[in-house]
């Protein structure tokens, strides 16, 4: 007959069994939920297309990429704004150089591009622009970045500029094949990274409203 300790250490060990198995089912059904979800991530880029015609307010172009801006400077030429905002300008990195180039375009005039030298990241983009926004009085804008960046920056200039209608114009580099990109190893890095990032901003945005609650309820 088995004694009350035996017993007792047997049901010890079937319950840190079951914990173990529990645990280890979590941490699959979570990988896989993050594996169909990167699928579906890099799916959803290869279908990001800029409308032919959409008119808005303003034109913002988050640098990090000649590209970004070159479109930007066509769509303004092309009068599908009367403003072009630049956002994450930083010294010496060559978007004033190309900016001065442009002013050789008549289309392209001083009085209609505005340069934001505030922002670090693309959530500082969104809240720069958000700034720029407001004292324009403007109220819809063309988002104009590289087609990888497009889901991140939708969401943290939606979370910023909730009024705001925006269009999207992905640009799309040459040098981030979207077809057979596990071909290439550095293009597989940097979706990884964009795509865990794009999680990252969706829990920061869904948790920021239950901090400042509880930061509320915790004041004297």
């Amino acid at each position: 007959m088995l004694s009350r300790r035996a017993i007792w250490g047997y049901a010890a060990r079937r319950r840190a069994g079951k914990r173990r198995r529990l645990l280890l089912a979590a941490c699959l059904i979570t990988l896989l939920g993050w594996g169909f979800g990167f699928v579906w991530f890099t799916g959803t880029l290869k279908q990001l297309q800029a409308p032919d015609e959409a008119n808005t307010d303003a034109i913002v172009v988050l640098t990090g990429g000649s590209l970004r801006l070159k479109a930007g400077l066509a769509l303004l030429a092309a009068n599908m704004a009367p403003k072009l905002f630049v956002s994450g300008v930083h010294t010496g990195v060559g978007v004033k150089q190309l900016l001065r180039l442009s002013r050789n375009q008549p289309e392209a005039l001083d009085c209609c591009i505005v340069l934001g030298y505030a922002a670090n990241d693309t959530r500082g983009n969104a809240l720069e622009t958000a700034a720029w926004m407001k004292a324009e009085e403007r109220h819809s804008l063309r988002l104009v970045t590289a087609n990888y960046h497009m889901p991140r920056s939708l969401l943290e200039f939606q979370n910023a500029l909730p009024l705001v209608a925006i269009t999207l114009h992905p640009v799309h580099p040459p040098h981030v094949p979207l077809d057979h990109w596990w071909r290439k190893p550095a293009t597989g890095l940097l979706l990884f990274e964009e795509y865990n990032k794009y999680l990252l901003t969706h829990v920061r945005i869904f948790v920021s409203p239950i901090n400042k609650l509880l930061h509320i309820f915790e004041k004297p």
